[in-house]
């Protein structure tokens, strides 16, 4: 299995793919156990560098705190360990708040940035408090994050589509099953929502001057529209697209794809 020692940890990485490079930054949660990945989209036309997060998946779950400036840290040290000195940079939820963050800190590495389904914190609004939903019962923390995933989500549509929820419900516990009881897989999971807790990089954002998409789905209660549209006017150089879809738009919208790919190689012009 492929490691790097990427300063204080061992981080787990897939590379996929060929073409430009892109650096393929997860969210909350994020285990390259779990398929499909984003980077499956990518794979057609790009070189794709994915990975597990510090207390994620199959990389070192260190103590804590863990902090945004830590995470964007492992990413330049994962590029380092590998010789990228420079390329794209996809992040989503979770990691379109490392992307920002690695982003304002070396911007001489970023190409081209898309952030998906995130939130700069500060002024430009947080996304959804989930480290609030940490002490429900499994079951119902699992119903009450599919309803905030996509606003569409109602009693009255559940009670309607009863047999499609049940499908939604499955794959969520079968995500929930891989790692689970593995030795201080919560305490990396709690660590990395603090760290989500205390994201801000609003203020820091008009110092970006790469080209940068900002990617939301309509009906997101987690990175809800406005925290999208709030980003791409605070970047000069920054468009964004809203797309027919909730927090996995990427999944729900076929044209998600085809204009992330469009942008990430230059051809959105």
């Amino acid at each position: 299995m492929p490691f790097v020692r990427a300063g204080d940890i061992d981080i787990y990485y897939e590379i996929e793919g060929e073409g430009p490079r892109v650096l393929n930054i997860s969210g909350t949660g994020g285990d390259l156990r779990r398929k499909p990945g984003l980077a499956s989209i990518l794979r057609e036309r790009f070189t794709t560098l994915s990975y597990d997060q510090r207390g994620l998946g199959q990389t070192s779950i260190p103590d804590g705190p863990y902090s945004m400036a830590g995470y964007a840290a492992d990413a330049a040290a994962l590029l380092d360990a590998l010789g990228w000195e420079r390329c794209l940079v996809m992040g989503t939820s979770f990691g379109g708040m490392v992307a920002q963050e690695f982003a304002v800190t070396c911007p001489e590495r970023v190409e081209r940035l898309v952030l998906n389904c995130t939130s700069s914190g500060g002024t430009g609004n947080p996304s959804y408090p989930l480290h609030e939903l940490q002490s429900l019962e499994p079951e119902t923390r699992m119903r009450t994050q599919l309803r905030i995933s996509d606003t569409r989500v109602t009693p009255e549509w559940e009670e309607a589509n009863a047999r499609e929820l049940e499908a939604l419900l499955d794959q969520r516990r079968e995500g929930a099953v891989i790692g689970a009881g593995e030795p201080r897989r919560e305490l990396g999971a709690r660590l990395q929502l603090e760290a989500r807790r205390h994201h801000d990089v609003y203020d820091r954002l008009p110092t970006l001057t790469m080209p940068v998409l900002v990617c939301g789905g309509a009906y997101d209660g987690i990175a809800p529209p406005a925290n999208g549209r709030a980003i791409a006017a605070q970047v000069p150089n920054a468009r964004y697209e809203e797309f027919e879809g909730g927090h996995g738009f990427f999944w729900q919208d076929p044209r998600a794809a085809e204009v992330i790919i469009a942008f990430l190689l230059g051809d959105d012009a």
